[in-house]
């Protein structure tokens, strides 16, 4: 419902197509031609399009299920559109099932920095107003888990990496607009349904514009996590046994090799 309501307001979704080119320029060091690609998500983004000869749009439904043939592409995307997944691993598996084998996965979710201002300013505003936190931003996930999450869903040649830009804001209602331009306001199933109090956002802004601000500009961090995985195949490179190597590291350096004390 909330990516429903972006794609109406039609907002500048910079977040959005500055991962796009993200992963564009990752994929643009792959040497190879993708026939079938596999968008994750509503829109096969412009950055994206050359990049296969032929795309088919597929997504999540309520239960969580990616409705697509096994082994039907050869290169899977994903901006975003994992973000609110609750089995993140069961997602990636079905992913990973969807390639070809030797078929690549990229995709970008946000990290754990994200919004880590907003975050911190309701903690206090709440604690302070209500005597309690409530989940007011949604949890992110952590660039050095993610690694392990693929690996765990069954890619080979895992790879994360992360990038950080901090947005400065003249007010605070600019932030929100950007949110939801972007479908990312709160969707925890165990959030407040009532009306923010006035109280609370009053403490929330004066908590941010004391610790987050700087100029009168408030400073709002997204951290991007990439991700790239293959589906397994016999063709890929494999690390070596240890105790296999035919060569020494000191010859290798040209220095003489010291053995250690016990």
């Amino acid at each position: 419902m909330r990516r429903q309501r972006a794609a109406r307001m039609g907002g500048d979704v910079f977040l959005a197509r500055g991962t796009a080119e993200g992963l564009a320029d990752r994929l643009a060091a792959v040497t190879r031609r993708f026939e079938r690609g596999l968008l994750v998500g509503d829109v096969v983004p412009e950055e994206m399009q050359g990049f296969a000869a032929q795309w088919t749009k597929g997504d999540f439904n309520a239960a969580e299920t990616l409705d697509v043939p096994e082994q039907g592409f050869d290169l899977a995307v994903s901006v975003f559109s994992l973000q609110a997944i609750n089995d993140l691993p069961g997602a990636l598996v079905q992913i990973r099932r969807a390639l070809k084998p030797d078929g690549l996965f990229v995709g970008a979710l946000f990290g754990g920095g994200t919004l880590n201002e907003l975050r911190t300013s309701f903690a206090h505003a709440e604690s302070e107003t209500t005597g309690g936190i409530s989940p007011r931003v949604s949890p992110f996930a952590d660039v050095r888990d993610m690694g392990g999450l693929l690996q765990r869903a069954g890619f080979a040649l895992p790879v994360t990496d992360v990038e950080r830009t901090q947005v400065r804001y003249g007010d605070f209602s600019t932030l929100v607009r950007d949110l939801r331009a972007h479908g990312l306001t709160n969707v925890l199933s165990e959030r407040r349904r009532t009306f923010l109090r006035r109280d609370t956002l009053a403490a929330m802004l004066a908590h941010y514009r004391g610790h987050h601000a700087d100029a009168g500009k408030l400073a709002a961090t997204f951290e991007i996590v990439y991700l790239t995985g293959w589906a397994p195949h016999d063709s890929q490179q494999k690390p070596l046994q240890p105790g296999s190597a035919k060569a020494r590291l000191a010859q290798a350096l040209g220095t003489v090799e010291l053995k250690t004390r016990n």
